[in-house]
């Protein structure tokens, strides 16, 4: 099973923001929902650009290129032009830090 890695201070984290982390060369978005924490990768499975810059609506995060939405909670397809989700990586708090793990590989 994969370790879990630190991200940030839960305190530096308050409701409504979004953190970008790098896991072992893998881009992730983290985002406070109402102190619900949900991480996904930040890839788009459209067409491989960014979504962390994406707007926000209620829990879909919208591809900033082509509109593509996912839902940031599973990372479920919301909406085309994407077909494939994204991957939802587990989080939690430890020790007043929020953490992430990647364990897709284990």
């Amino acid at each position: 099973m994969a370790d879990w890695r630190r991200v940030a201070p839960v305190a530096e984290f308050p409701p409504g923001t979004r953190w970008l982390a790098d896991l072992d060369g893998v881009g992730i978005v983290i985002f406070n929902l109402d102190g619900d924490y949900h991480a996904i990768e930040d890839v788009c499975s459209h067409d491989g650009g960014e979504l962390a810059s994406g707007r926000l609506e209620g829990c879909q995060i919208v591809c900033p290129r082509h509109g593509a939405r996912f839902d940031i909670r599973t990372g479920a397809v919301a909406a085309p032009p994407a077909y494939e989700a994204i991957a939802s990586l587990p989080t939690r708090i430890h020790e007043g830090w929020l953490e992430v793990r990647d364990d897709r590989w284990d």
